[in-house]
């Protein structure tokens, strides 16, 4: 079940007092706002410069504090915003270390993903256009991180949507980044998708410090809707290992009684083709 919440300045959504959401062009991108009486936190930064300066200057119409930042993780539309952000102030931006391994490793040949919507940054052109990595390091224990008067959390519970998926608890509100999705179905890219489903039964198990779920994209959603998810991703990968076992040579034969699209039915399959390989080659 979907929840609605009032819209402040600049089409930021209050979910809580002082913790807001707001959807960037494009892929729409969820990026989080928690603002405390010292500092403010923001929640992934956009798919470069544009999108950057737009969060920006919207978190300046609610609040002059200075601004620290969150990458949930290492997919163009939630980090290719970090240089303009440091170029203008921000001095933390917090993630994994894995994360910021696959920043480095991976972000240049990310570009062409943004060239419609950020075309600078798909050139590489332009000021706030380099790649930047996060400056702090979540590694291991969560990270409680103090605003004045309001705390948040980081966390890492597991491997899922990526390798290092990053949490934000405020308050009654978890930033889940694309751990979650609402309107759409998972991508299952570079995911791990059997211990994706572990890791959000060990998200339903906050149910009581968590009300709302702030996805990756998508609207907020509630710990049912995140059950649901995990219930259905739990039949997906299911009918895909049957059919890995009946069909190794065409794996296209499971594709139409999957529960996602075609896209992501097929995305699903070839991930976990390629994850029983390399499981496979380490023997």
């Amino acid at each position: 079940m979907t929840q609605t919440h009032p819209q402040t300045p600049d089409d930021w959504i209050e979910l809580a007092p002082r913790t807001y959401v707001r959807a960037s062009p494009g892929w729409g991108m969820n990026s989080g706002l928690v603002i405390g009486e010292e500092r403010a936190l923001l929640v992934d930064t956009g798919a470069g410069p544009a999108q950057a300066k737009a969060l920006l200057d919207g978190v300046r119409k609610l609040t002059s504090l200075p601004v620290i930042a969150v990458n949930t993780h290492a997919h163009f539309d939630h980090f290719f915003g970090n240089a303009y952000l440091m170029d203008n102030g921000v001095e933390e931006i917090w993630a994994t270390s894995a994360c910021v391994g696959t920043i480095t490793a991976t972000g240049e040949e990310q570009r062409s993903a943004v060239a419609v919507v950020e075309p600078g940054m798909a050139a590489g052109t332009g000021p706030g256009t380099a790649i930047a990595a996060p400056t702090r390091l979540v590694e291991g224990a969560p990270v409680d991180l103090d605003l004045g008067g309001i705390s948040v959390t980081l966390f890492h519970l597991g491997r899922g949507h990526t390798d290092h998926d990053l949490l934000v608890g405020a308050g009654d509100v978890l930033f889940a980044g694309d751990l979650v999705e609402q309107g759409a179905d998972p991508n299952f890219g570079d995911s791990y998708p059997k211990e994706w489903i572990r890791t959000l039964g060990k998200i339903v198990a906050l149910e009581d410090l968590y009300g709302t779920v702030v996805p990756g994209h998508g609207k907020p959603v509630d710990m049912d809707f995140v059950t649901t998810q995990m219930n259905k991703m739990r039949t997906a990968v299911a009918v895909t290992r049957s059919a890995m076992d009946q069909a190794s040579t065409d794996m296209t034969k499971a594709v139409p009684i999957l529960p996602y699209g075609p896209e992501q039915s097929r995305a699903l399959l070839m991930r976990l083709r390629t994850l029983a390989r390399w499981k496979w080659l380490k023997q």
